[in-house]
Parts: C-alpha cells; structure tokens; sequence
C-alpha cells in the first residue's frame, strides 16, 4: 500500500519528491530535511522557485525510504508545510512526508483485524498537571471482556511526545499486522510523554525531568487500575528510543520489581560501565540473568551512537549477560525505529 501523500507532495518513480507551496507575496522559500540531525544523517536544504501563479516548487533528490521531518522557510520563517499533516518531532509542530519502504511491510496498513489507540488521561501529583498518554489496545479488548493483557511501555525520543509511536512511529499499524500474522502476542501499549518537570518548569524542560518518579508511581499504578492488564512484572516491559532508550534502561534496571523486560532503541549504552551503572545490576551476571526476561538492545550501523550501543552488547556478551543484540541498515530515524519495532514485538512477552 502506498501511503497518502497531500496537495503540496508528489513522489516521483525514482523516490524524488516535489514539493509545492503557494506564497506569492513571499521573497524566498525553503524546504528544509532534517536540520537536528546535521548532514550524516541527511539534512538537505531545497531552495524553491516561484512560478507564475505565485506557488514556489522544488524537486529533491531520491530520498531514503522511511519518514522524514521537514520545514517551510518563508523568508527565513520555519513553519510547517500547510497543506500536509503536522507532528510534533522537534520539540514543536513540523511537517513530515512517508516514503514507502519495500523491505518493511509491517508498516504499512492492511486489511486486518485493528486495535484502538486511546487518549488516555490522569492526573500527576508529581508535576502538579494533568498527564496523557496513549494506550494501544489489541483487537478484540473490548468484545474478550474476561481477557487481560501484558503491558508494553514504549517512548519516544528527544523533542518528541506521546503521540509520536502512532504517528511517526506507526506502533499501531505494526502490532495490527503481527497480530494478525500470527508473530506477537496481544499486549497493551503505553506511550506517554517523556517530559514530567515539577510545578513551574517548562514542559519540555529537560532539567529537573521528574518523568522516571511518574511512571513508577504514577503510571504503572493508573494503568493497572484503568485497564485490564496482568499487573506482575513478568508481564511488564519497557522500551525507548534514543533518550527515550536512556530513560527505559534507567527506569526498568533500578525497578526490577516491576520490569522484568528492558528494552534499548539507538540510545543509552554509552557510559555503561558494569560494575557501577544501574545500580551495579551487572556485576553479578548471574543475578542479571535471574531477574530479566529479556534484555534487548538495538541500533542502526549508520547512527551515531552505533558504537556506543555496540559496546554495550560486547561488554554484556562478554560477561555473559543474557540480551539480544539486533543490529540494522540505518541512522538515527524512524525507519530503523519501526524495524526495532517488529523485531522487538515479536520476542516481548514469549516464554
């Protein structure tokens, strides 16, 4: 299936893509790739050229399957594309576009039994406000009234929100096509937002971030109470990406009464040192190997934390640690996150 593409995109055979924005009483517009992520991983700026109608156009080069963020410079103004769909990927509202990818058909939607994924509010004692996150339930939550279902907590990464695993990441359409394949077992999914300040901080300040002190006091209690799920931490797993990953491997190795599975995306392994970090968990592999069900980490090869997360696997390998280590073509995106993904989904909660 290919995905829809909107008035102002048109993917050409060869993966180029033109991009077409009215602002006639413009001077300049940009299209502008990915800017936070700096040229190794394919920032491109596209000077556009305006036409007699008063709409600039430009044409890209091919462009890499997978999902890419982009801007609208008018005059030097970064703005979201107004005729396509915005997200919130760089700590505010940008535009995307969604080159199909052949190799990763899980991505893509089919006509199979869906789940929901539910906006799902509560209150935090903790940051003085009031919380969303969105919870992936399986097809047939609602009709399998007596079923309950392990839990998945999921996050997403630096400058990103709760929103980002349904909508850039595609965890729904994902989980729907492994279900329906037979590959994973029905589970919930939790994905919450990653930044939990204090009263009086900003919402995306990364300082004072309270978000760990959320989700195992606040969270794991809420969704337990307000859905059906197996409430023991063999049926519990933690995952993330990039700082998300930092955030799953702090929170789930110092709570392993309530996770049994930890999870690692393109982040977090390095500064890891065996015999100090998470609390010392690995200076004793024999225990490690006791209290986890499953250890997974991952990482593009093209990334820039490849070695980082290499040597993380090489140093619990070499104690032998129990993990899996699952290694990919790719950068620091969502092409290579929703591929950890399928891999991910289908050894969660087995055994």
């Amino acid at each position: 299936m290919v995905q829809p593409l909107y008035g102002s995109q048109k993917l050409h055979d060869d993966l180029r893509m033109t991009f077409r924005i009215k602002a006639p009483d413009a001077r300049s517009v940009v299209i502008e790739f990915g800017k936070p992520e700096g040229p190794e991983r394919g920032e491109r700026v596209y000077p556009m050229v305006k036409g007699d109608d008063g709409a600039w156009s430009v044409t890209t080069e091919p462009l890499r399957p997978g999902f890419h963020y982009y801007n609208v410079l008018i005059e030097g103004f970064a703005c979201a594309d107004p005729a396509a769909p915005s997200y919130y990927g760089w700590g505010y509202w940008c535009s995307g576009v969604d080159i199909p990818d052949p190799s990763l058909p899980e991505a893509e939607a089919r006509n199979v039994p869906h789940g929901g994924v539910r906006m799902h509010w509560y209150h935090s004692a903790i940051t003085g406000a009031e919380r969303r996150c969105m919870v992936y339930t399986p097809p047939g939550y609602d009709a399998n009234l007596e079923t309950r279902y392990p839990v998945f907590y999921l996050q997403h990464g630096s400058g990103e929100a709760e929103m980002s695993w349904p909508g850039q990441g595609r965890a729904n359409v994902i989980l729907d096509n492994l279900l329906a394949a037979g590959k994973a077992r029905p589970m919930l999914v939790v994905m919450d937002n990653g930044y939990a300040p204090p009263p009086g901080v900003p919402a995306n300040a990364r300082e004072q971030n309270r978000f760990a002190e959320v989700v195992v006091k606040e969270l794991v209690p809420e969704i337990d109470r307000a859905f059906r799920t197996m409430a023991d931490r063999e049926h519990r797993a933690i995952a993330g990406l990039s700082m998300g990953a930092g955030q799953a491997l702090n929170i789930g190795l110092n709570n392993l009464d309530l996770f049994a599975s930890v999870c690692a995306l393109s982040g977090g392994g390095r500064s890891f040192d065996p015999a100090t970090s998470y609390g010392g968990l690995f200076a004793d592999p024999a225990k490690a190997n006791g209290r986890l069900k499953l250890l997974w980490i991952g990482c593009g090869r093209q990334d820039g934390g490849f070695a980082g997360a290499q040597g993380m696997h090489q140093r619990l390998e070499s104690l032998g640690v129990r993990h899996v280590w699952y290694e990919c073509e790719g950068s620091h995106d969502w092409g290579v996150w929703r591929r950890h993904l399928v891999e991910l989904a289908k050894v969660l909660f087995k055994g």
